[in-house]
């Protein structure tokens, strides 16, 4: 089984795949002041609920966009499944052509994200990764990633409304009953979310026109995924794995 691991700024996502198919799915807490005993504990115990054993696992594929964790999860890889984990990372075999200025900078996320979008709904095709940030990006029909976007995630514009707001509250990140509210509550989840959904819905109509074919397929993940897909009309499909099932994908190219 191969496992791969996306360490985002919130969480770490895990999951564990017998050749195609998904065995389990994780998530766990991404904290720089945890071990590597603490993060390979709690890896070893969800192996053991699901009747899984670690020396199972014969290969691990990773993307990280936080550099502070890399060491300790390389260290509990090597520790507990006795393994040395292959991180996305430049000269790593992926079969996207990148079009970017500096290729370097490309988050692996997105790299994965752009892997995973391409082979499961083919292209032209785009991807957005509602998590910590909103990213976007654009694959040709050719399997080139041709650029994208990146804005606030919607809890990070909720969190930057209450820091700097002293009389506002924190609220839940729920669709309100109507665009128009009547309590302060409801206000700022009216802003939070239909502002949230106006912006996608604009950006991702003005690629489409900028791609040039209004038949591109728009795929959704992260986190906050299931929350707005259902009000954002330009989503075609809802894939939480997205970015771990691209990590499996380039693990085997790199076989």
């Amino acid at each position: 089984m191969i496992l791969t691991m996306d360490i985002g700024n919130t969480n770490i996502k895990v999951a564990l795949f017998e050749g195609e198919e998904l065995v389990r799915y994780w998530r766990l807490n991404t904290d720089s002041t945890r071990t590597s005993d603490e993060y390979g504990i709690t890896l070893a115990n969800l192996f053991q609920h699901c009747d899984l054993r670690l020396d199972q696992v014969r290969g691990i594929m990773i993307s990280s966009v936080v550099p502070t964790v890399n060491f300790t999860i390389e260290h509990m890889c090597g520790n507990y499944f006795g393994l040395e984990p292959r991180f996305l990372a430049p000269g790593v075999k992926t079969a996207i052509h990148i079009k970017y200025d500096n290729p370097r900078e490309l988050g692996s996320d997105r790299i994965a994200n752009a892997v995973a979008a391409h082979v499961c709904y083919g292209g032209p095709c785009i991807f957005i990764d509602f998590g910590t940030a909103t990213t976007y990006g654009v694959v040709s029909a050719e399997g080139e990633f041709l650029g994208g976007a990146i804005g606030p995630g919607i809890k990070m514009s909720a969190e930057g409304l209450v820091d700097s707001a002293a009389k506002l509250p924190r609220v839940e990140l729920v669709k309100p009953g109507a665009v128009i509210a009547r309590t302060t509550v409801t206000n700022m989840q009216s802003g939070l979310f239909f502002g949230f959904v106006g912006s996608v819905d604009y950006i991702v109509r003005r690629m489409k026109e900028q791609i040039g074919d209004p038949a591109t397929k728009v795929i959704a993940t992260g986190g906050m995924a299931r929350l707005l897909a259902p009000e954002l009309k330009v989503i075609d499909h809802v894939d939480g794995l997205l970015t771990l099932k691209g990590l499996r994908l380039i693990y085997e190219r790199n076989q």
